[in-house]
């Protein structure tokens, strides 16, 4: 006997808008950047402002936006698949179900300052009573992404006014030496299983969905010149996607220079606050003040132990900030980097000093 299987896919399906009309989202903050660009101290002060929730990561999220990008999936089911995941993580957090009690990491509830907050959600009443709980509360569900920006649009298109967008940058020359251990270390191929975000195919390898359009380049640099590459890449995809939205989501989206914020964050405390419709308290001052901000030099950062895990040391005292940036220059020679990657390198610091600095 034989089986004939009938496909029952019609062209109505086809047609069939994916949607989410009602949400439970009032407000969403994105604190996005390349590795090394400053979001951990930047989610810490993030976190501590009124109504904020703590630091959450989104892969989902960020895998979406990459699907669309490379058009593997529809603009409508993008944007249904982000409201869904947001008001989803939404929900879990106001009853702790989605909350980190890990204390050595970043988002734990023992690094927020509303830490008892969050044990008392585990043990009061959930499910039924939270959608009127959010509704009263207000909480603005808070993400670190990584080099999300220049591939934001389902986020943006999907949330509307509800979401802001924090880009922190930083000068080139401070991000290289945490970019190349995460090439030796995440992207290689011994690495990438524990990677959650997506990877293309090409010539039987596979690397980071973005560097799609400098394959060849990519897979025939070493480690430290792929970094070198990545940033420019993301960097000119990001001040790409902001010129050509620029009146249509521009309003959402706060570029924080990491040296000016460091030295002099009032100003881009006071956009966020305006942004986000919430405050400044004390328990951010706090915050802020464990994270040595603001500070009279730059490289004066706290010695936390992932950092040095990334590379950082602490400055020294007899070097001027221009010195610093000469020595980290001289890793990516040390490092092997060729003479096409230092120019490249040379360029986009030169370009980010003239911008920012």
């Amino acid at each position: 006997m034989s089986f004939q299987i009938v496909n029952h896919k019609s062209d109505k399906l086809d047609s069939a808008k994916v949607v989410r009309d009602s949400q439970l989202l009032e407000s969403l903050v994105l604190v996005d950047g390349q590795a090394g660009c400053g979001k951990t101290l930047f989610t810490a002060i993030v976190a501590a402002m009124g109504r904020v929730e703590l630091l959450n990561y989104s892969p989902e999220l960020e895998n979406i936006c990459a699907l669309r990008y490379l058009g593997k999936i529809q603009d409508d089911a993008a944007e249904a698949m982000i409201q869904i995941q947001a008001d989803l993580i939404l929900y879990e957090t106001m009853m702790s179900r989605r909350t980190n009690f890990r204390p050595s990491d970043l988002s734990s509830t023992f690094r927020d300052v509303d830490f008892l907050k969050y044990v008392k959600r585990l043990f009061s009443k959930g499910d039924e009573v939270i959608p009127k709980r959010i509704k009263e509360e207000k909480p603005i569900l808070h993400f670190a992404t990584h080099n999300l920006l220049a591939f934001s649009e389902p986020i943006l298109k999907a949330m509307g006014k509800r979401v802001v967008l924090i880009e922190v940058v930083r000068h080139p020359i401070y991000m290289l030496i945490q970019q190349t251990l995460n090439q030796i270390n995440l992207v290689a191929p011994a690495g990438t299983v524990r990677q959650f975000h997506i990877y293309i195919k090409y010539n039987d390898r596979q690397l980071p969905y973005w560097n799609s359009g400098q394959e060849e380049l990519y897979l025939r640099s070493n480690p430290v010149e792929r970094a070198i590459y990545e940033m420019q890449k993301l960097s000119e995809l990001a001040e790409s996607f902001k010129r050509e939205f620029r009146e249509d989501y521009g309003g959402q989206i706060v570029t924080v220079p990491f040296e000016r914020f460091v030295l002099d964050p009032w100003p881009y405390m006071r956009r966020i606050e305006d942004l986000l419709a919430t405050k400044v308290t004390s328990k951010t001052r706090k915050v802020m003040k464990k994270q040595n901000v603001p500070r009279g030099r730059i490289s004066d950062g706290i010695p936390l132990n992932i950092y040095k895990r990334c590379g950082w040391e602490p400055p020294k005292k007899e070097l001027s900030e221009q010195q610093e940036l000469d020595k980290r220059r001289q890793y990516a020679i040390d490092q092997g980097a060729n003479e096409e990657a230092m120019e490249v390198l040379d360029r986009i610091c030169l370009e980010y000093k003239e911008k920012y600095l």
